[in-house]
């Protein structure tokens, strides 16, 4: 198995991990500090799905940053099989999470004839394109694990 780049113990594997961390943190950050998040739904499980993704991230950025630092890559077939199927349901929950809450941010803005909710919905644009962003770089992670996985 060779060293892919975004490899668990490579310097751009540590770099996705803290990346879909920050910000899926930066996600839920800006949908906190709303005042009325609570109401919907797809907020909520936007709240909870960037929450997993964090836990997710972290995990695995110590694992990236252990592997780094003993300089040698992760190779463990079964372990990775693991990561594999973890960040392909993170990924496929932040997608979702994502995709819901802009629904709702649209609707707000767009369908009700702007936002009455002041600088509330800024908050909510605002979680959205972190946890967008936070999907694309959890995409990429999940798409090297994969490649990886394959070629091992």
């Amino acid at each position: 198995m060779r060293d892919f780049a975004g490899t668990p113990g490579t310097l751009i594997g540590l770099f996705l991990r803290m990346a879909q961390c920050f910000f899926a943190a930066g996600s839920i950050a800006s949908m906190v500090t709303s005042k009325n998040f609570f109401n919907v739904t797809a907020f909520c499980y936007l709240i909870a799905s960037m929450a997993l993704q964090v836990i997710w991230s972290i995990g695995l950025a110590f694992l990236d940053a252990y592997f780094l630092a003993k300089k040698k890559a992760f190779h463990n077939h079964v372990l990775l099989s693991l990561f594999v199927v973890g960040d392909w349901c993170t990924a496929i929950l932040t997608l979702a999470a994502a995709a819901s809450s802009a629904g709702i941010t649209v609707l707000y803005f767009h369908d009700l004839g702007g936002c009455s909710f002041g600088e509330e919905c800024t908050k909510y644009q605002l979680s959205v394109a972190f946890s967008f962003l936070s999907w694309i770089t959890i995409s990429i992670s999940s798409l090297i694990m994969f490649w990886i996985w394959a070629a091992g």
